[in-house]
């Protein structure tokens, strides 16, 4: 039997949208009020989904505090309350939503063995949220 496990994680970060690709009026056409000199931020809410076969001695797709440690480790500690212009993975990259969710796959998709990885979902704001589930190479 195979199942699947959905945990959230909250965590807060701030960035500022702008391409090097793009002029100045470009950015600001283009990324409106996220372009901001200043940057600006969120408080995203991260959904990591895994599945695989129930552990028959354990009951469990996998051991909720190896996922936990997992995405504290390689996630919550490298972008809570960071600016995501400044981390590495963005340093040629803009780091809008849908770039950090990519990043988080594969961070997690290298670093949890357990269970197989099937979604990231982060949730920007409201009305926000932005899902991956990794290129073609991932689905097989």
């Amino acid at each position: 039997m195979i199942a699947h496990l959905t945990r959230r994680y909250p965590f807060s970060a701030s960035h500022r949208l702008n391409s090097e690709q793009m002029s100045a009026d470009e950015n600001r056409a283009t990324y409106g009020k996220c372009n901001n000199p200043y940057g600006h931020g969120h408080n995203y809410t991260l959904e990591v989904t895994v599945s695989g076969p129930v552990d028959e001695r354990t009951g469990m797709v996998c051991n909720l505090t190896d996922l936990d440690g997992v995405v504290e480790r390689e996630v919550l500690s490298r972008y809570h309350l960071e600016n995501l212009n400044t981390v590495q993975e963005f340093a040629k990259t803009v780091p809008t939503t849908e770039n950090l969710c990519v990043a988080i796959f594969e961070i997690l998709q290298r670093g949890f063995a357990q269970a197989h990885l099937d979604r990231v979902r982060l949730e920007e704001t409201m009305m926000n949220s932005f899902e991956y589930t990794g290129g073609a190479e991932a689905r097989k």
